[in-house]
């Protein structure tokens, strides 16, 4: 249920959509007698679409995010496991295409391979199954899982956790899954807008791992007063930062999370 709710409600309250049915509902005003208010309702949606295209606002939102857990040191001892979540890879396109189609968040899968040489005694887990609610759902994990291979990763080091649609879920299965032992030392890896989400539900699940975060989206703080130049780069970047702070509000209130804006501490 919270899966479905949590994709519906998601859909309606990401800016690019909520601006495109206001300025649809103004206009739809303006062919009847309350036309002052349809037009005073297309004037805030074209204003809004303006904003959260052009100005720095999708950075401001996000840099929070981004800036929340810093790049990983690979200080003391190798790691036992990394884990690596889904939401990379397009696996509807892949499979219709029969070959790796992947997203804005690819980096999160060359980081993989790249991990995976480089700590050869690690497991590497994928975690992600399919958040698709109205296509028949297609798991990421088998794809990652064969991609992993054909990088000449051993399947005897391959974990794939294909049925996790959320990242509640990610934390959830993946920690039935492995069954970490005490001591042992896990890297997430996942965008870094996401990190902040992530580490609360793997700390509330009872699994501790090391923030490995990707895919930063921007240069760093200097990026908070950088405008767009193009509408469309501004809209997504703000629905991206959007998403995520709903997101954590959602899971913080529904006690999927440890806090509400899980933070860095030292890993013993």
């Amino acid at each position: 249920m919270f899966f479905a709710v949590s994709k519906i409600l998601g859909f309606f309250v990401v800016p690019s959509n909520a601006v495109a049915m206001l300025c649809a509902l103004g206009a739809l005003l303006l062919l009847t007698r309350f036309r002052k208010a349809g037009s005073r309702l297309l004037g805030l949606g074209v204003l809004l679409m303006l904003v959260c295209g052009y100005s720095s606002l999708g950075n401001l939102l996000l840099l929070p995010l981004t800036e929340r857990f810093p790049a990983w040191i690979a200080a003391g001892r190798t790691p036992d496991g990394i884990i690596v979540l889904g939401g990379s890879i397009d696996p509807e396109r892949s499979q219709a295409r029969g070959s790796l189609e992947m997203d804005a968040a690819a980096e999160r899968i060359i980081t993989m391979l790249q991990l995976a040489r480089r700590y050869p005694q690690a497991r590497i887990v994928f975690s992600g199954g399919s958040a698709n609610l109205i296509q028949e759902p297609v798991s990421e994990a088998p794809i990652a899982g064969d991609l992993l291979q054909d990088f000449g990763t051993p399947a005897s080091r391959i974990v794939l956790e294909g049925d996790s649609r959320t990242t509640a879920e990610n934390a959830e299965f993946t920690r039935r899954l492995v069954s970490p032992k005490p001591g042992e030392r896990w890297l997430l890896v996942t965008s870094a807008f996401h990190m902040p989400r992530s580490i609360g539900v793997f700390r509330k699940a009872g699994f501790e791992v090391e923030a490995y975060p990707v895919d930063w989206r921007t240069r760093g703080w200097s990026d908070a007063t950088m405008p767009f130049t193009a509408l469309s780069a501004g809209l997504a970047r703000t629905d991206v930062a959007v998403h995520e702070w709903i997101g954590l509000i959602a899971y913080w209130a529904t006690g999927r999370s440890s806090e509400f804006f899980p933070g860095p501490r030292k890993i013993n």
